[in-house]
């Protein structure tokens, strides 16, 4: 080969090989994703498909899912509003989960659907969460079975080792009123140096067999640093049976900075 020859055959090789390498770097630039925690792809080191390892949420398989230990409802038929508390306990110690999708159905007479309503709920770890919607619309219609539904893959979970919300105390619970119209007093301590806003309270009066025969909620607007407040729940009609025991959960919901929420 003569020297012009290779001369020209050097001058397209090298044409050739930055052509080469512009197309490469468009392909690169336009058609490569770098893995990430929402790729539908196991990868970066990930425990399962887009969870654990580097991703923020912890995998569904690796959790025990929240359990409902019990759901009861109230129905009133001359408003024909339903109340209904159930509570859901999360039994993982080391991993909680926020903004939980449910659904509560109601239920009448053979099974006949009533209504269905949705919401959301957080699981601090190991803890058990109430749950409370003091009204749903019912009819005329008695409800007599209630279910709240999570769906155990909906669920994403955090790495979380302790519970990071500050929940008042409750102190001092007193029942009154009359047999017609009942009402219990409850004290709720903050023992913290910053103000509680906003606290959401629920109570549940049971009789000797731990049944819930009334439930109620109210909202404070606000519980003093190093200070207390008094929630009070009314009733315009008797309790449905005699109460042994009132229990009362302040609902708090987890932060989201302590969440681990991306």
């Amino acid at each position: 080969m003569s020297w012009a020859a290779r001369r020209k055959f050097f001058i397209l090789f090298t044409i050739g090989g930055v052509v080469a390498a512009f197309v490469a770097i468009v392909f690169i630039v336009t058609l490569y994703k770098a893995p990430s925690c929402a790729d539908s792809t196991q990868n970066q080191g990930e425990v399962g498909i887009d969870c654990g390892g580097p991703c923020p949420y912890l995998c569904v398989a690796n959790e025990q899912p929240p359990t409902v230990l019990f759901t009861q409802s109230f129905t009133d038929t001359t408003t024909g509003r339903t109340a209904v508390v159930a509570s859901v306990e999360n039994k993982n110690m080391t991993a909680a989960a926020k903004n939980v999708p449910y659904r509560m159905t109601l239920y009448g007479a053979n099974q006949t659907l009533i209504q269905s309503v949705s919401g959301t709920l957080d699981l601090p770890p190991g803890a058990k969460t109430t749950v409370f919607i003091p009204s749903i619309t019912s009819g005329k219609q008695r409800v007599t079975n209630s279910f709240l539904d999570i769906d155990a893959a909906s669920v994403k979970w955090v790495a979380m080792t302790s519970d990071p919300r500050v929940v008042p105390g409750v102190s001092n619970t007193v029942q009154g009123g009359t047999v017609d119209t009942p009402r219990v007093d409850a004290t709720l301590v903050n023992g913290t140096p910053k103000a509680l806003t906003n606290v959401r309270v629920v109570v549940l009066v049971r009789d000797a067999h731990l049944n819930v025969i009334a439930i109620s909620g109210t909202v404070l607007p606000t519980i003093p640093a190093q200070g207390s407040a008094v929630a009070t729940f009314t009733w315009n009609v008797p309790f449905n049976g005699t109460p042994a025991s009132i229990e009362v959960d302040p609902i708090i919901p987890l932060p989201d900075q302590q969440a681990g929420l991306p």
